[in-house]
């Protein structure tokens, strides 16, 4: 198997009052293409931070992080987001839908920055495929959390991605909607063969993925 992402002696550090503060402590790892991974740990162990750093989004301290066969360190900023376009697929606790588009339109952004030739057709099918054919037209604040967050999993497969990162995806959902969304995920991630790494509190997200990294202040246990 080949890996979609590995983080080699990755270390992240900030300046606080206090002094020095390690929110990452030399972690490696690696998540193979096709696999689902649950990232998981006690508030404050480092979960999220590590996503951002596996995406891009922040640079360690200390540490590399090759994504899809790309050293992170030696792009530039542009050079990332240009990498994270075409690689990643993103699913916040938040939603981070735009509330100014439609749920249509919010599926459709990623297609049309991509430059895709029939992105409306492609944004109403996938939302189909969420179950939210009806509410294409609708904005995000006339629509449920779960209803948004299905927008948001529409919108983070509409490139394909070969990496589906989720950060508490089920966090502001009840937990019958929880599990719903639980279930479109892995229906999508299995349909696309899309590779799944998931932070979460939910111990049965994190049990329906093949491994579990355990983060214990910073330190893969």
């Amino acid at each position: 198997m080949t890996a979609i992402v590995e983080a080699r002696g990755l270390t992240k550090q900030v300046s606080s009052p206090e002094g020095t503060l390690t929110i990452l402590d030399d972690v490696t790892l690696a998540i193979e293409a096709g696999e689902a991974v649950a990232i998981v740990g006690a508030s404050g162990s480092g979960k999220s931070t590590l996503l951002g750093l596996l995406a891009g989004l922040d640079l360690p301290s200390a540490g590399r992080v090759i994504l899809s066969g790309n050293d992170l360190a030696q792009l530039d900023e542009d050079g990332r987001a240009a990498l994270r376009a075409r690689t990643l697929g993103f699913v916040f606790q938040s939603f981070q839908l735009l509330p100014s588009l439609t749920a249509l339109e919010n599926v459709m952004l990623p297609l049309e920055l991509a430059g895709a030739a029939h992105a409306r057709s492609e944004a109403r099918a996938l939302l189909e495929r969420v179950g939210l054919a009806a509410r294409a037209g609708h904005y995000p604040n006339q629509l449920s959390g779960g209803e948004q967050q299905r927008v948001a999993i529409a919108r983070a497969f509409a490139t394909g991605p070969k990496l589906l990162l989720a950060d508490e995806p089920t966090g502001n959902l009840d937990t019958r909607t929880g599990a719903r969304i639980i279930d479109l995920l892995f229906e999508l991630n299995a349909e696309h063969g899309t590779t799944l790494a998931l932070v979460t509190h939910d111990a049965h997200l994190a049990a329906r993925c093949g491994r579990q990294l355990v983060l214990e202040a910073g330190c893969l246990a």
